[in-house]
């Protein structure tokens, strides 16, 4: 039996286990990786939306990272939810000694509408975006990272193509705010290069923690050694057979089947 890759998630708990480090535990494991949590806030919510948040301090955030990276050591990182401009800073700090992939979800604004993210840690988010091997904001983080439009396919290209250049990181632009029949995701590598993925629209209302769930399963192939481009792709066929299968649970946006997704 091989060694699991080791994959480090750094993001908030989601007391109903269908977002943030819950999602990312089970997309990890899932994937055949070993899930390790620093986890950066404290949530209350359901499918409805978040009734209460409570962040955890920059130290014991921090504390959480060398505990994990200083004895078992982290293959690939997943960051999620930061909840405060001293956590942001805590973990770039412990990013200048980390070798191995990145993988940054911008996190804003969860998929019930609440906010996540205040203007101060969205401030830090480039210096995070300067270490990411791979960011994947969606189109309205993607809008709000850059000030640019991203209503046209042309203005989301051109969105993408701008904070990959300007931080040297690639840049996965997710499509599945944009008002057609087809999700189109685009991957654009920092000199330039892209590569883009279509498939047909899920119509489901039961979409709480995609997002937390594709990054988590793409740096969960990273880890495994995947070169980024093949690792995008499995990670969304990852997603969307998770869709496929969400067990109906919640009156809201509904969580996924991360547990009835089988296979290699």
């Amino acid at each position: 039996m091989s060694t699991p890759p080791r994959i480090l998630a750094i993001a908030g708990s989601d007391s109903s286990g269908g977002a943030g480090i819950q999602a990312d535990i089970k997309t990890v494991t899932m994937l055949g990786g070993y899930a390790m949590t620093a986890i950066t806030a404290i949530t209350a919510q359901n499918t409805r939306g978040v009734q209460a948040v409570e962040t955890l301090s920059a130290d014991l955030v921090g504390a959480q990272i060398d505990s994990c990276i200083g004895d078992i050591g982290a293959d690939a990182i997943k960051i999620g939810m930061l909840g405060s401009p001293a956590i942001a800073r805590a973990v770039i700090e412990r990013l200048d000694s980390f070798d191995g992939a990145v993988v940054f979800d911008p996190v804003m604004v969860a998929t019930s509408g609440s906010v996540l993210a205040d203007q101060d840690t969205i401030a830090a988010f480039s210096q995070l975006m300067s270490r990411a091997t791979l960011a994947t904001p969606n189109l309205p983080e993607l809008a709000a990272l850059t000030g640019l439009p991203c209503d046209s396919p042309d203005q989301i290209a051109g969105a993408a193509t701008r904070l990959a250049s300007d931080y040297g990181c690639a840049v996965l632009a997710k499509g599945g705010h944009a008002e057609s029949t087809r999700v189109i995701d685009r991957l654009v590598h920092a000199d330039g290069s892209f590569a883009s993925f279509d498939d047909p629209w899920i119509d489901t209302r039961h979409t709480h923690g995609t997002g937390c769930t594709l990054s988590s399963a793409i740096a969960t192939l990273l880890g495994h050694g995947q070169p980024l481009e093949h690792a995008v792709r499995l990670g969304r066929r990852f997603v969307r057979e998770a869709l496929q299968k969400a067990p109906g649970f919640g009156a809201g946006h509904g969580p996924l089947g991360h547990q009835a997704v089988r296979g290699d």
